[in-house]
């Protein structure tokens, strides 16, 4: 039995990470089906929580089949935070966790997110005052450190446990390093072996199949790992990775026919919960990943993308056959019908 912050889980943990414009309900939904253990929200502001933006308070809805299910709040003041925190906590959420690794330059250059690295007694005193606030388990997620200067991790960590944090996540990279740069995980096995620490550590950064996340546990000892951008059109991986972590084979990528009807469960959910034109806009990022692979993909991907309604998408993923090929313009199942994994409306 494996836990992180207090919640249990019967196999070795796997997280999905906290992505903006990416892992809103409808995609944490697809990816809970192919078990991925712990969700969580997009990140929020807490200054737009507090303000009582429609898009920030959104961002806090979440499906009783997402638990374990944790909301991450963003900001650079402990007053706010505290106030956007409980305002987190009065939707139940399992975990509130504090995002002071994003990279953004937006958010960083106002001393959010992975901006914060540069003023870590406000970092500790910001997290200290959230812990304080809520009867929630509270976790971080972060960096290694701001730039080659000032790789601090070690430090941070035993900062932040000694405030009460429940769980701490590091990503593998400095606020300054650029994503095609591969994630260094020597400063998270250290922290990991730190015999101060005694919360769990959970990995991120360059998870992408089964064979890497056995590498980063087996080599690193953390308590689970947090996947990312491998995940975008692939929810598929959490599967894959459980099974080679189990069995120590690599699993064959799903068929057209369940990736079809995976797409059309994403989409559907997209357009129940973000309405129709939004939600056919946003998915376009994910149809690349969905049919990675696929032979002579192209002319069907440009279609996808050009398509502006829900049935128009679903006439294309009708349309394709196991080779790969467009053989038909027939209109796949009308919209709104049942599948057999589909679950009940949003709301808690």
């Amino acid at each position: 039995m494996y836990q992180i912050a207090g919640l249990k889980f019967e196999h070795y943990p796997l997280l999905l990470a906290p992505m903006e414009d990416v892992s809103d309900p409808p995609f944490r939904h697809v990816c809970k089906l192919f078990g991925a253990d712990l969700v969580y929200s997009e990140f929020i502001s807490s200054d737009g929580l507090i303000r009582d933006s429609v898009k920030s308070i959104k961002k806090l809805d979440f499906d009783e089949f997402e638990r374990p299910f944790g909301v991450q709040i963003f900001g650079n003041a402990v007053e706010p935070m505290v106030e956007a925190a409980k305002y987190a906590a009065t939707a139940h959420p399992d975990i509130i966790d504090i995002n002071f690794g994003c990279p953004v330059k937006k958010v960083a250059s106002k001393g959010a997110g992975s901006g914060i690295m540069n003023d870590i007694p406000k970092m500790v005193a910001i997290t200290e005052a959230v812990v304080k606030a809520v009867n929630i388990p509270v976790t971080v997620k972060t960096r290694l450190g701001y730039d080659e200067q000032h790789k601090e991790i070690v430090d941070i960590a035993e900062r932040l446990q000694d405030v009460g944090i429940a769980a701490l996540t590091i990503h593998g990279r400095l606020r300054t390093t650029k994503y095609g740069e591969p994630a260094d995980w020597t400063l998270i096995g250290e922290v990991k072996n730190n015999p101060r620490m005694h919360i769990p550590i959970i990995g991120n950064g360059d998870v992408v199949d089964g064979p890497s996340a056995k590498h980063f546990k087996d080599t690193y000892g953390v308590d689970g790992l947090m996947i990312g951008r491998a995940t975008y059109g692939n929810p598929w991986i959490f599967r894959e990775v459980r099974h080679y972590l189990e069995t120590g084979e690599e699993l064959p990528k799903p068929d057209i026919a369940e990736r079809v009807r995976v797409a059309k469960i994403h989409l559907e959910r997209s357009v129940a919960w973000k309405g129709e034109h939004i939600a056919v806009m946003e998915i376009r990022k994910h149809w690349g990943s969905y049919f990675k692979g696929l032979p002579n993909f192209k002319p069907i991907k440009i279609k996808l993308m050009e398509a502006k309604t829900a049935g128009e998408v679903l006439s294309i993923l009708g349309a394709i056959d196991n080779s790969g090929w467009i053989t038909s313009h027939s209109v796949g199942e009308p919209f709104g019908v049942a599948t057999s994994l589909r679950l009940p409306p949003f709301g808690r």
